[in-house]
């Protein structure tokens, strides 16, 4: 009880210390444009208070913190921002251009563009280019308690920022992307207890740039994929041109849309771009990585996670189902961890028809360095495996469950230098459906150790 009327207290006299902008000439009755009059006003004051109403916006609010000093924009989540014309409804600018590490951080930027804060209100797109808000050259942003629908991206973060907070929010029924960190040069950003939904675009997506330390926790991710869009995922992680790594993904409910061609709810693309390393190493391209999926929650896309030429990323402890096409499929990794994972098919959830019913499955191909271990396979329909490796070397496949599945239940295609043992591999299904292929099938490969596994129909070498 203490700490609410403390927080209550401390609300007002927040609030006391705010330019309440319709003392200001912002008009905010939902006719009268506002930009000029709100413009002036953030920069004369900088902390402003936004009442109840419809603030309508023709033009870019422009927020350059050399110019206005620290800034605190806030409302109690009854103010909308009409945004009638191209552009974000707010751009805020920073000059930061260290790192995070104090001793990179200049006096001025530190006395005059810290911890920029928009909380507590709605924008609300009215052009087909408008966006919600966009974060260049920053220093602690934190963006709280913020709505953003019917604009192309919800929150764009562009050429370098450090330390972004994004919290509470809800990203809704965009046409572009939820969050877009666009060729961005950005370390530490905590994207937490937000929805991110329905925007065409993709949820979270990262593309190129310096991305580290970006931690998605507790959201809720869905249906960023549409039937008519380019394809998409809820969070997508593309290193193509620069590098992405320092990630972890937990807590998370991702989910939707299953008839969106190539939708992922995890799309991680790790080929980033080092000029020196095909000197080095003999490629072309590095493997990004450094990722950390877990404890999420799956389901309803063509693929639930999608990796690609990257390294060390850690997928342990998450719910999949309805995996359209697959529910992992991991193509030219190494240091692969896919560990304690639930891959199931609830008789709850076959809610789509047999005609659209999705397959499931586990598909590695060309991999090295990496395992697959202690996870429950099971219903596994039209594949000609449950779990099928083709290609890679040094695989640890240990201590699984692979049940009641079509096709093989586990297949080794030309894999070297691995460890296959003390899997459970079983089809308990009614005779008339129960698979007749081998539980575990070996095609091709030289110099494996295959143990002791229980197999309910068998081994076959070819």
């Amino acid at each position: 009880m203490l700490r609410v009327l403390l927080l209550i207290a401390f609300s007002a006299v927040l609030a006391a210390a705010q330019t309440n902008v319709q003392t200001v000439g912002v008009k905010g009755d939902g006719q009268t444009d506002d930009t000029v009059a709100l413009q002036k006003a953030v920069d004369e004051y900088g902390s402003l208070l936004f009442p109840k109403g419809t603030y309508k916006l023709t033009q870019t609010i422009t927020v350059d913190l050399s110019k206005t000093g620290l800034v605190g924009l806030s409302g109690d989540g009854t103010a909308r921002f009409l945004m009638t014309g191209a552009g974000p409804a707010f751009r805020l600018i920073g000059h930061h251009e260290g790192s995070a590490a104090p001793t990179q951080m200049k006096p001025e930027i530190w006395e005059q563009e810290r911890t920029p804060m928009l909380s507590g209100f709605e924008i609300y797109g009215a052009h087909p280019e408008a966006d919600g808000v966009e974060v260049g050259g920053a220093m602690q942003v934190t963006l709280h308690r913020l709505v953003v629908s019917k604009c192309r991206h919800a929150i764009h973060l562009t050429t370098r920022n450090r330390n972004v907070m994004i919290s509470d929010c809800h990203l809704y029924d965009n046409t572009g992307i939820g969050v877009f960190l666009d060729n961005v040069n950005l370390h530490q950003i905590n994207i937490v207890g937000s929805h991110i939904s329905y925007n065409r675009g993709g949820g979270v997506v990262s593309r190129g740039g310096n991305v580290r330390n970006l931690h998605i926790g507790t959201c809720d991710i869905e249906s960023n994929h549409y039937a008519d869009s380019p394809p998409s995922a809820n969070v997508e992680l593309d290193s193509t041109g620069g590098s992405i790594g320092e990630v972890a993904i937990t807590g998370c409910t991702l989910q939707h849309t299953s008839k969106a061609a190539g939708s992922a709810n995890i799309r991680i693309l790790g080929a980033g771009t080092d000029a020196s390393l095909e000197r080095r190493v003999g490629r072309a391209h590095t493997r990004e990585g450094n990722v950390t999926i877990s404890a999420n929650v799956f389901s309803d896309v063509k693929v639930n996670i999608e990796v690609k030429d990257a390294r060390g990323v850690v997928i342990t402890g998450n719910t999949f189902w309805e995996g359209f096409e697959h529910d992992l499929l991991a193509e030219n990794c190494e240091h692969l961890i896919v560990s304690s994972n639930n891959f199931d098919r609830n008789p709850r959830y076959l809610v789509n028809g047999f005609k659209e019913a999705e397959n499931n499955g586990i598909v590695f191909k060309t991999c090295t360095d990496s395992s697959f271990s202690g996870n429950i396979v099971a219903g596994v329909m039209r594949k000609r495996a449950a779990v099928e490796i083709v290609g890679g070397r040094r695989l640890m496949i240990t201590g699984n469950s692979i049940l009641d599945s079509d096709g093989a239940g586990l297949l080794l295609e030309q894999v070297e230098q691995s460890l296959i043992s003390d899997n459970l591999i079983r089809d308990d299904r009614v005779e008339d459906v129960r698979s007749k292929e081998p539980s575990l099938l070996i095609l091709g490969g030289n110099d494996n150790q295959v143990g002791a596994n229980l197999l309910g129909n068998g081994k076959q070498v070819r």
